[in-house]
């Protein structure tokens, strides 16, 4: 009766999820409602492949954790029974308040809340169904547990997000290069003083690991279509706030519509108790269902913009080293304002996007990857390296993306 349930997996092959209290999360509504959610947005449509989801992902996370506890306590490090199904409990929920399309909504539907303290605020929730059986998984994910190294598995330059991240979105964006010795990582690590380390053997697969992050992000995460895409998205959904709310007809699903006619902020959530269960109704298919509704509406903007998203009509791209000139600005507001004879001021707002984006590989001063020798010396991987240098792993990368509706 008390065997575990076994996923199968096809980057890490076989998940064992123990019956009980680790099984139970998975089972729950707001964990289920991660099956609805892409873990890399609108990826796909520079990666077809790329449709895995949220759920999976953190199922995969989840394994990896499981293999981290298990390897730091053959080395020693006392973990006991509870912490560790804790720990395994608080990744299995790391990403539990991610909202529809991944990272990309958080500053449209909602602002100034992040997905981590929504993630928070339904865990809370979920330990409420429990009974207060997730008190201890809660107090390690927000980093008041005296074990502070059980805190860095979770979130820090190598925890078990990360992981999983990148090897999974390798494999399921077809992104070779991306892969990651995930597995000779978690082994070559250790607890030094309450902090996470890595054995010295182990520096390869981090440096490869470091280089990959870095391809990833600008091959995959910030892939100039994916991010033109996006912005589609964005002003479309900021067109059908405005016009919901200046008293226009616009169709959504009851949860999408909460969140289109109201400020939602994290004031909001603090003092509306349905703001939580709206969001937590939410995914990826209420947005969909929404777009195939707008495509029809008398709205031109709105309209335009719906089909752009359904018929993968992104907006044009380029990408600078330097900022885009107001001048040029000007014009291609202008240009689009005669095409679809709306205002200067609409075309501006909704028809053309400016993103600066700025990435490093590494910062020092955020969080350090510490190696550990053999005679005990613990030197950080910008020193320890022979093949990456501080400079090199600090320098960040600034581009600035302008976006616009294209008319060919």
């Amino acid at each position: 009766m008390n065997n575990p349930k076994i996923i199968n997996d096809p980057v890490f092959g076989f998940i064992k999820i123990p019956r009980g209290l680790l099984y139970g999360i998975v089972e729950h509504p707001l964990f289920q409602r991660l099956n609805r959610i892409n873990q890399l947005g609108l990826a796909s449509v520079v990666y077809p492949g790329a449709r895995h989801t949220r759920f999976q992902h953190s199922l995969g996370a989840f394994h990896l954790m499981t293999e981290a506890v298990r390897s730091l306590q053959e080395k020693g490090n006392f973990i006991f029974d509870s912490e560790a199904e804790a720990v395994e409990a608080a990744i299995l929920m790391h990403d539990i308040g991610h909202g529809p399309f991944s990272h990309v909504l958080e500053d449209t539907l909602i602002h100034g809340i992040s997905h981590e303290e929504i993630s928070l605020l339904m865990m809370e929730q979920i330990n409420r169904d429990f009974g207060g059986q997730l008190n201890l998984a809660i107090s390690i994910f927000k980093g008041d547990y005296p074990k502070n190294f059980l805190h860095q598995l979770i979130s820090s330059q190598l925890d078990m997000d990360r992981l999983d991240y990148l090897r999974r979105d390798s494999f399921y964006t077809g992104v070779t290069e991306g892969n990651i010795g995930s597995a000779r990582i978690i082994k070559m690590l250790n607890v030094i003083d309450d902090s996470l380390v890595v054995e010295h053997k182990g520096i390869y697969s981090l440096e490869n690991y470091l280089t990959t992050r870095r391809l990833m992000y600008w091959q995959v995460y910030l892939h100039r279509s994916c991010v033109a895409y996006e912005k589609v998205l964005v002003n479309m959904l900021n067109r059908a706030m405005y016009l919901i709310r200046s008293g226009q007809d616009v169709f959504a699903s009851p949860a999408l519509l909460y969140f289109l006619k109201n400020d939602v902020n994290a004031d909001w959530f603090a003092t509306h108790t349905e703001a939580l269960t709206y969001y937590g109704e939410l995914d990826d298919s209420d947005l969909w269902s929404a777009m195939k509704a707008w495509k029809h509406h008398d709205d031109k903007i709105l309209s335009t913009l719906a089909t752009d998203m359904l018929d993968r009509h992104i907006f044009k791209v380029e990408v600078m080293e330097e900022p885009v000139e107001e001048k040029r600005m000007e014009t291609l507001a202008k240009e689009i304002s005669v095409q679809m004879d709306i205002s200067i001021d609409d075309a501006r707002q909704y028809m053309m996007s400016v993103n600066t984006i700025a990435k490093d590989m590494y910062n020092v001063e955020d969080d350090s990857i510490a190696i550990l020798y053999k005679d005990g010396t613990i030197r950080d991987i910008s020193e320890a390296s022979e093949l990456l240098n501080v400079q090199l792993l600090s320098k960040k990368i600034r581009k600035y993306y302008l976006c616009y509706q294209r008319f060919e």
